[in-house]
């Protein structure tokens, strides 16, 4: 009778060291799954700011080339990574031809770049430059008031925000990068495939 309590002692102790350990496992990774994958499969080169959950955006307003309106929500459905820069930011004129070539490789469908500049003198400065720059894949965005980088709260430029299908802020990089790196387009080519 002693060792049968003895053992219903220890298989109770047991279970009650292993249950509470079993929990908090399934919670800890329940964790990491609800802050999605973008934060186990984001490379180094791409040091996102993540948010858990998602952040809800305003849906922002600028222009094209042919002064034709354009709002953020205009890019639903698609995985968009959204870059703020200046032809006056030296740092975003070197990272724009990578954003270039990245949207060459995955733009469409399910992936897009939208580069939105926050030039003061709007098309009259952008225009040209990106005709010397020779950007033919990105198509020209212009926000002369610079209303989206005061409605995101930009810290400075270049400021990418990276947005999910549902329109709501991902994940943010502060400062210049290489979008087109080997790492960069296996990392969005996996984004562009998630559901």
């Amino acid at each position: 009778m002693a060792t049968g309590l003895r053992v219903t002692i220890t298989a109770a102790a047991l279970a009650g060291f292993v249950a509470p350990l079993i929990v908090a496992v399934w919670l800890v990774q329940s964790t990491l799954q609800s802050a999605g994958e973008h934060l186990a499969t984001a490379p180094d080169s791409l040091p996102f700011t993540f948010h858990d959950p998602a952040l809800p955006l305003p849906d922002l307003g600028f222009s094209d080339s042919e002064g034709r309106a354009v709002t953020l929500a205009d890019f639903g459905g698609r995985v968009v990574l959204f870059n703020l820069w200046a032809t006056w930011c030296g740092p975003c004129l070197h990272e724009l031809p990578s954003l270039d070539r990245l949207q060459a490789v995955l733009g469409g469908t399910g992936f897009t770049v939208v580069a939105l500049s926050q030039d003061r003198a709007g098309l009259a400065e952008v225009g040209p430059y990106w005709e010397r720059a020779g950007l033919d894949h990105l198509t020209v965005y212009v926000d002369d008031g610079m209303a989206a980088g005061r409605a995101i709260g930009a810290l400075g430029l270049p400021t990418t925000l990276l947005i999910g299908r549902d329109g709501r802020e991902l994940g943010r990089l502060e400062g210049p990068a290489e979008w087109d790196s080997p790492a960069a387009l296996n990392y969005f080519r996996t984004l562009e495939r998630e559901p």
